[in-house]
């Protein structure tokens, strides 16, 4: 096995056992099982349980349908920690807990090595005093997001014109009924949909160039649980788009962000003659690290990251001069 196998098993590995912790469905499935739970930590026989009864109903070979949870115990030990994640143990775990679909594909993105899966710390995505004034205007965080997916559009003129959010959220406090909403622009409409209720404050001003509000929830959760938020802005830029700003797609991310899923989209009438993905030092700070990217049939580019903490990251892009 080579090195980026091994990396992709312990990876795989490492994801496995993010969903299986994670306050929720998959959760819920072992927890009925164990005899005693104990906080951070998954309780094996409780899994091979999972396991043997989805064998019963489904035998892949003979003897699958008398396998015995104890059987399977050192089966899920090795698997959770990575020392033999195979092929079949994972397609067992998929098949057994009823994986989605987006988490059967990056489990097998990961277990194959994919280096276009990996966890990214930036040294910062603000500078302190930027970052302290945010902070004071959030207030104590009372939830996080176990995913996000940005599928932004850049238009024929090329201009921004809308990004598509989905996010997931699980409320740490009890009665959360509202998140917060953060842009670097007042140039923008929000526009919300599922696990939203209507807008009905106003976009204020955090500090220079920074705007914020608060995204009502369609209902109020109580510690642990988990809502699926859709929502688009609307860009109404009349600027040059081959300004810097302009020419560039990212995300800053204060803290952890588990599954960030970016995707950039433009019109067939203006397509980028080169485009890159970047991590920035902060906001303010230049480029520290950039790949070259490369459309695809349906002139987008994609980047999944496993985990994000301090750091923006984006896709960045260059124009064809305009000729006349």
């Amino acid at each position: 096995m080579s090195d980026t196998q091994f990396a992709g098993r312990q990876a795989a590995a490492e994801y496995l056992r993010e969903l299986l912790l994670r306050q929720g469905r998959h959760r819920a499935q072992w927890e009925r099982f164990a005899e005693r739970v104990t906080p951070g930590r998954i309780n094996h026989l409780a899994v091979a349980e999972v396991l043997a009864r989805h064998l019963w109903n489904s035998p892949r070979e003979s003897g699958d349908a008398d396998v015995l949870p104890r059987q399977l115990k050192d089966t899920v030990g090795r698997a959770l920690s990575g020392r033999l994640l195979s092929r079949a143990t994972l397609a067992l775990f998929i098949e057994a807990f009823g994986l989605s679909g987006h988490e059967e594909d990056r489990l097998w993105r990961l277990w194959g090595g994919s280096g276009r899966i990996s966890v990214l710390s930036g040294p910062r995505a603000m500078a302190p005093g930027p970052a302290a004034e945010v902070a004071a205007a959030l207030g104590p965080r009372k939830h996080q997001t176990l995913s996000l997916h940005d599928h932004h559009q850049v238009g024929p003129h090329g201009l921004p014109t809308r990004t598509r959010t989905l996010q997931v959220i699980e409320s740490i406090v009890d009665k959360l009924d509202r998140i917060p909403y953060i842009y670097d622009t007042n140039a923008l409409t929000l526009e919300v949909g599922q696990g939203c209720r209507d807008l009905t404050g106003p976009l204020y001003q955090i500090r220079d160039g920074l705007y914020g509000t608060d995204i009502p929830l369609a209902r109020s959760l109580t510690y642990g649980e988990t809502l699926t938020l859709e929502y688009w802005t609307t860009y109404h830029y009349h600027g040059q788009p081959e300004t810097a700003e302009e020419c560039q797609y990212r995300r800053a991310v204060m803290r952890r962000l588990e599954n960030f899923d970016m995707r950039v989209e433009f019109h067939p009438d203006r397509l980028p003659t080169g485009i890159w993905w970047a991590t920035w030092n902060g906001m303010e700070g230049g480029i520290i690290e950039q790949e070259e990217a490369v459309l695809d049939g349906q002139h987008s580019v994609h980047r999944y990251l496993r985990a994000v903490e301090r750091a923006v990251v984006g896709f960045y892009w260059t124009w064809a001069p305009v000729v006349g």
